[in-house]
């Protein structure tokens, strides 16, 4: 009797003893891990590319030695010119470390393809002839997100440095059409070294213009991740004239910053700002969606930036308080676009997005960066009402934030209200001039107004930025059809070539 009593005082011992450790390994810093690969030498290649790329995997080199640097506190695996079977082994092993909670990081340098609207990364020992061999040999970016989503990742960052003309590619088309936008998970932050669809020089200066802005973006103290891509697009772009535009899509929840220092060595993401006194705002009702039947939605027209840009505290030291958001649905202003506001339902993941982007601003109302996530969530589901009114309050607390003004030039043409929208595009273009969103944006809004002569300009002045957006062609054909101009149909063909669903994307939202 009594060895069964100590037996079960041992267990409870034991057990109080695991439930500790298991608390204080909850409480501890949330693990970051990053797999950076660096793939140069492709024998199946010409070989005057072979020497840019090995630049290309010195600075993955680079990367890797930053993100393993004390104040950023990567555990970082690197590997170089792996087959296909050599990749697959590392990303299981990369996988099989997440944890729920943990920070992931994925860094690819190398060639990569389009095929089926996605982006393939592809291994030195590939092997592609047809298109259909690149999703055999290639492994798709959206699955790399989506299985680090799976592990339970918190933050999934993935930096895609692969946007080359490539031999491969010119065996199965005719140009080259750069990698896709990516469909991610919410909680991920991804860059491309070029926007979608356009490719940056064979040459090597460029590409590495890219990953030396990245590195020394990363070393400015507690800069925010989304700032740090942000800073990093617009040094290349100016340092290219304009001819190298990288990409970024935002779909953060919570904050996250590259430096630990000033957090006694806890990540700085995945903590809501610490609450105040301001007056809590309801978060609007919105039916959530079955899990079991998500409403995707199509690649849009315009694909509105995510990158929210903070504002200045000096020019606006003091903002004033946001005004509680409707707890209902608004009422939509009428509209022409097809979309019905009212049969609006949000997917269960983005839900979940937006009810923690709420929390946040119960806490504190003037979280701008928080405000215009939402309003991305709600305008990527067609709810158009409600990202409007989280634009309007951003753009209260900072009137000169280029991105916020395109979405809301956006999302105004969409409910019909379309002389605003047009003054929020010439805003945004006076903040940025060279910003080929809203460049496109702007047009389709006066081809929807019944000015084509004035959308050509600025679709042309688009293109000359971003030569392959398949929604500035399109809308380019449309307008000189209206003007008899039959070179349209050229603009028409060659957009519906880069994305097959454009047509079907103009129609939807009111442009036939």
């Amino acid at each position: 009797m009594m060895m069964r009593l100590l037996w079960i005082l041992v267990s409870i011992v034991m057990v109080a003893s695991a439930e500790r450790n298991a608390s204080a390994q909850q409480s501890g810093p949330v693990p970051r891990l990053a797999l950076i690969i660096g793939n140069s030498n492709y024998p199946d290649t010409e070989a005057a590319l072979k020497e840019p790329l090995q630049d290309a995997v010195k600075d993955a080199r680079a990367l890797a030695d930053e993100l393993k640097r004390e104040g950023v506190g990567f555990q970082v695996t690197f590997a170089e010119d792996l087959s296909r079977d050599g990749m697959k082994r590392e990303f299981d092993r990369f996988y099989a470390k997440l944890t729920p909670g943990s920070v992931a990081l994925v860094f690819f340098s190398g060639y990569a393809i389009q095929a089926a609207r996605q982006s393939y990364i592809i291994p030195v020992d590939g092997q592609i002839w047809r298109e259909t061999d690149v999703p055999r040999d290639g492994i798709s970016l959206e699955s790399i997100l989506r299985e680090m989503n799976a592990r339970g990742a918190k933050v999934k960052i993935a930096i895609i440095d692969a946007s080359r003309r490539n031999p491969y590619e010119r065996r199965i088309r005719r140009f080259s059409t750069g990698l896709a936008p990516v469909d991610a998970p919410t909680g991920s932050l991804v860059m491309y070294s070029s926007a979608p669809s356009t490719v940056v020089s064979d040459t090597g200066s460029e590409q590495r213009l890219f990953l030396t802005e990245l590195v020394k973006q990363l070393r400015v103290p507690e800069l925010p991740a989304e700032e740090v891509f942000n800073r990093t697009r617009m040094s290349v772009s100016r340092g290219t004239q304009g001819q190298q535009v990288p990409w970024v899509s935002n779909s953060l929840v919570s904050d996250f910053s590259f430096d630990l220092r000033g957090k006694s060595g806890a990540v700085a993401a995945l903590t809501p700002p610490p609450g105040t006194s301001a007056p809590a705002s309801s978060a609007p009702a919105v039916t959530a969606a079955p899990a079991a039947t998500p409403a995707p939605r199509p690649g849009s027209v315009i694909i509105p930036k995510m990158d929210p840009v903070v504002p200045d505290a000096k020019s606006d030291p003091k903002p004033a308080p946001v005004a509680s958001l409707p707890a209902s649905r608004p009422p939509a202003a009428s509209s022409s676009t097809g979309v019905d506001p009212a049969a609006v339902k949000i997917p269960r993941e983005d839900m979940t997005a937006i009810e923690d982007l709420s929390r946040k601003l119960r806490s504190n109302p003037n979280d701008v960066a928080s405000l215009y996530r939402r309003g991305q969530l709600y305008a990527k589901n067609d709810d158009f009402p409600h990202a409007l009114t989280d634009f309007d309050a951003a753009i209260k607390l900072n009137p000169r934030d280029a991105e916020a003004l395109n979405n809301r030039c956006w999302v105004r043409a969409m409910i019909g209200d379309l002389h605003a929208a047009l003054q929020d595009c010439d805003d945004s273009l006076r903040v940025r001039p060279d910003f080929v969103d809203s460049l496109d944006t702007r047009g389709f809004v006066k081809l929807k107004i019944g000015q084509p002569q004035r959308a050509i300009a600025d679709y042309d002045a688009a293109l000359q930025l971003s030569a392959r957006k398949a929604s500035s062609l399109y809308g380019r054909g449309m307008a000189k059809l209206r003007i008899g101009d039959a070179s349209g149909h050229t603009d028409i063909a060659d957009a519906k070539a880069i994305d097959a669903r454009i047509a079907d994307e103009f129609a939807r939202y009111g442009v036939r």
